[in-house]
């Protein structure tokens, strides 16, 4: 399969220049962030004053959003340019799965956070998908190249992309539970001491909470059907449908985790801090299988690492 080096370079170009925008959209919420904090500070001063900070908050909120876009459109042009060159669908190593679960990450951000009560959670959001992104350019960079044979299955795009989606859901609804966590320990006006300015401009526990319980719904079908093709698709290639190999077992725990959550989440006595401690717990997982499994424990999915 030859490979289109011109536009596997235009690639990576889009690539850098996406890590730019959202290293600007994030200058730009954490400037949004604190003026927000200024506005609730600002509400027990004269009316004229609240009303000057909430319109310049209002702006870089704006901006934000703008931006952020704009980052997205440069990050899925990377990514489908990726698959151009290389003549096939983009999920054939760590660095192109990293490049695609963070797009994914920021796109479901987008709409969920479309309302301006909201977009305090972009510096939340943009960070550790930028740590992840400068991570994949730094470590886990590879040339476009065809992929090993076994990869080479219509059943690829199919797998790697729905655990993919459900994968970047259940990372935002992590987050924001790690958010809801801090908001339980400064509720909204009786916030105090560091922890209190940090949480100040969060929105109130009950919209946090239900904001990761609703991505986790859509978290949990999306991963187990993405676990059930990997299944079919290990039957088809390895002659049997599930034999305990280290990451699959991993993404086995982490959905039983997601699903764990949200049973917690409707059971009486877990509805508070509880429940969302599992939902980190389940985000700790998935990270630990996207990197720990894939670039130390040696498996059938070994193939997914760098090279």
């Amino acid at each position: 399969m030859n490979i289109n080096y011109t536009l596997a370079s235009f690639s990576d170009s889009a690539f850098f220049s996406a890590v730019g925008i959202y290293i600007l959209a994030l200058v730009l919420s954490v400037i949004y962030y604190m003026k927000a904090q200024t506005v609730v500070d600002s509400q027990r001063e004269a009316k004229t004053v609240a009303v000057r900070s909430k319109n310049s908050a209002d702006t870089f909120s704006g901006m934000t959003q703008a931006v952020v876009w704009l980052g997205i459109i440069i990050h899925a042009t990377s990514v489908i340019l990726r698959g151009i060159s290389a003549g096939r669908f983009p999920f054939g190593n760590l660095y192109e799965y990293v490049t695609e679960i963070t797009l994914f990450t920021m796109i479901i951000a987008a709409i969920f956070l479309r309302k301006k009560e909201m977009r305090a959670l972009w510096p939340w959001i943009i960070t550790p998908v930028v740590a992840l992104l400068l991570l994949a350019s730094s470590k886990l960079y590879a040339d476009t190249a065809p992929v090993v044979p076994i990869l080479q299955s219509y059943w690829r795009p199919i797998h790697v992309g729905t655990i993919s989606i459900g994968g970047s859901i259940g990372m935002l609804s992590g987050v924001v539970s790690v958010l809801y966590l801090l908001r339980m320990a400064q509720p909204k006006g009786q916030e105090h001491g560091f922890l209190g300015s940090i949480a100040r401009p969060l929105p109130t526990a009950r919209v946090l909470d239900a904001v990761a319980y609703r991505t986790a719904i859509i978290t949990v079908p999306l991963f187990g059907l993405g676990i059930i093709l990997g299944a079919i698709w290990a039957e088809a290639s390895w002659g049997r449908f599930w034999g305990w190999d280290p990451k699959e077992t991993v993404a086995f725990i982490t959905w039983i985790l997601y699903a764990a959550y949200l049973h917690a989440r409707a059971t009486a006595g877990w509805r508070d801090t509880k429940a969302a401690w599992i939902n980190i717990l389940a985000l700790a997982t998935m990270i630990f299988n996207l990197f720990f499994i894939n670039l130390v424990v040696s498996g059938l999915h070994s193939y997914a690492g760098i090279n």
